[in-house]
């Protein structure tokens, strides 16, 4: 995907959520660290240009909450969770570049259901690229990319990586 196709499928997703929850009240959106962040910040932006409403924005760290948090580091560094609002009877919107296995977006779940009792949970994904672990399905997805296993979706982001696009990789075994 270019940098258009990128644009456009996160507008599509922002109409997608303010027609799923009818509106904007009562909505938040939460961006999984590290590149859920700016697509979250993206979201907001055109939610905004499309009804006129500013959406409570946080951003979310899973790093505790993950289930293979061993298998990084013995000494895993933590970064900071930055929800500056309740969510509490909202409906939140966890946002992330790409869904795989499913184990991202329980732990994301599990961080925010420690913060209170949200109405609901939806989940927005840049790209679903398939082989779920988990029975965990996007709410809204901007692409879906069959992939096997042996394959790397990259997707690069201005605020991150200088541009902005997804790139297929072959891994390269060692």
């Amino acid at each position: 995907m270019e940098e258009i196709s990128v644009e456009r499928a996160i507008v599509r997703i922002a109409h997608q959520i303010i027609e799923k929850n009818h509106g904007t009240d009562n909505l938040c959106i939460i961006g999984i660290k590290t590149r859920g962040i700016p697509i979250a910040k993206r979201l907001v932006k055109a939610i905004k240009s499309i009804e006129g409403a500013q959406i409570d924005m946080g951003v979310l760290d899973i790093s505790l909450y993950r289930d293979d948090l061993s298998d990084y580091s013995p000494d895993p560094i933590i970064n900071s969770t930055d929800i500056p609002f309740s969510v509490v009877n909202k409906n939140v919107v966890l946002v992330d570049d790409v869904i795989y296995t499913g184990r991202t977006a329980r732990a994301a779940m599990d961080a925010i259901m420690a913060h209170g009792r949200a109405a609901t949970i939806q989940l927005a994904v840049l790209i679903d690229r398939g082989h779920r672990e988990l029975p965990i399905r996007p709410d809204y997805v901007g692409k879906n990319i069959p992939t096997s296993k042996s394959e790397i979706v990259a997707v690069h982001l201005k605020e991150y990586d200088g541009d902005t696009n997804v790139q297929l990789f072959e891994k390269v075994l060692k």
